[in-house]
């Protein structure tokens, strides 16, 4: 004859593993349902990707308005966006600073540029363009006040 006390220790145990075996079934299930969800992120983040990127590809500065009247608008420097994004003066400005041997002052860029250096009115708009590429990532401008491109 069995005896009642190591039956009634096999029935726990059995009931423990049973019920230890539903919680880990749950928790599988639940595992995989968020690995799913996970799967459909990432296939969503990957599209998502491909079509910010075809955008920004073909995206071009587009004039705004400020005060009535319109303006080019200088977009912030990011991975993957070249200069041919900038309007043509931007160009030839950040091109010229490329070029120099060094850091340049505002007044050797308005040379390169054919800018009229003797005439204040003329540079400070120079100047002004200088100022917006730095704060758009697109140059760095040095404590001497001389300007460089980005590293």
């Amino acid at each position: 004859m069995l005896d009642p006390e190591l039956l009634e220790r096999i029935t726990a145990q059995r009931a423990e593993l049973d019920e230890l075996e539903e919680q880990l079934a749950k928790q599988l299930a639940e595992v995989r349902a968020e690995r799913d969800e996970l799967a459909v992120a990432e296939r969503v983040l990957e599209r998502m990707t491909v079509q910010f990127a075809e955008e920004r590809a073909s995206a071009r500065p587009v004039p705004g308005q400020v005060a009535g009247q319109t303006v080019m608008l200088i977009p912030h420097r990011e991975p993957g966006t070249d200069e041919s994004m900038l309007p043509p003066d931007y160009q030839r400005i950040i091109t010229a600073v490329r070029q120099a041997a060094g850091p340049i002052m505002a007044r050797e860029v308005g040379e390169v540029v054919g800018v009229n250096i003797s005439v204040k009115a003329k540079l400070e708009p120079l100047r002004s363009k200088l100022v917006r590429l730095v704060d758009r990532g697109g140059l760095r401008k040095l404590p001497d006040g001389r300007f460089t491109t980005r590293l």
